[in-house]
C-alpha cells in the first residue's frame, strides 16, 4: 500500500480545488470541469520509482536544494510550465540534500538540474535556471512525438 501524499491543486480553468495523487495511472482532471490539472508533486529516494518511473506521462524532474538561489527562482517558472502543459507532463521536485541516492544516480553536479523522463528513461537534461518560456520550449521539444497525437495535430 502506498504512503504517498495527495496534494491540493487549484484548477486553472474553473478555480475548484482538487486532490491530486502523487502516483496514479493516467492524468489528473478536475472533478468539476473535467479539464486537465497541473500535476506537481515531491518525490524522494524511497518513492521515486512509484512517482516517476511508473508515470504514464513524461515527467519533468527538478533536482534542487533549499540553499540554492537559482532553484528558488526556477521553481515558479517550472510550476507555470506544468500548469501550461497540464495533462501532458508531471512535475516532480526532488531535494538533493534529503535524497542523496537520487543525487548520485543522476550524477548531479549543480543545482538546479532538470531532467525529462519518459517511462523512467532520461530523454533530456539541463543544468541551471531559465525563464518559463525557455523551459516550456525545452520541455515541449523533449516530449515531442512521445504523446498520443491530438486532433488537429499534423503537417
Amino acid at each position: 500500500m502506498s504512503t504517498l501524499q495527495a496534494t491540493n491543486v487549484t484548477c486553472p480553468h474553473c478555480g475548484r480545488t482538487n486532490r491530486v495523487p502523487a502516483a496514479a495511472e493516467g492524468r489528473p482532471t478536475c472533478g468539476n470541469c473535467k479539464q486537465p490539472l497541473p500535476w506537481m508533486v515531491d518525490a524522494g529516494d524511497d518513492d521515486f520509482a512509484e512517482v516517476v518511473e511508473q508515470a504514464t506521462v513524461p515527467v519533468v524532474v527538478d533536482l534542487w536544494a533549499t540553499w540554492c538561489g537559482p532553484c528558488r527562482m526556477v521553481s515558479p517558472a517550472l510550476e507555470k510550465v506544468a500548469t501550461d502543459l497540464a495533462g501532458k507532463i508531471k512535475l516532480v521536485k526532488v531535494d538533493v540534500d534529503k535524497n542523496p541516492r537520487l543525487a548520485r544516480r543522476f550524477e548531479v553536479q549543480a543545482v538546479p538540474t532538470l531532467l525529462v523522463l519518459d517511462k523512467g528513461q532520461t530523454i533530456a537534461r539541463q543544468a541551471g535556471a531559465a525563464p518559463a518560456p525557455a523551459l516550456r520550449q525545452w520541455v515541449e521539444r523533449s516530449i515531442a512525438g512521445r504523446e498520443p497525437a491530438q486532433k488537429g495535430d499534423g503537417a
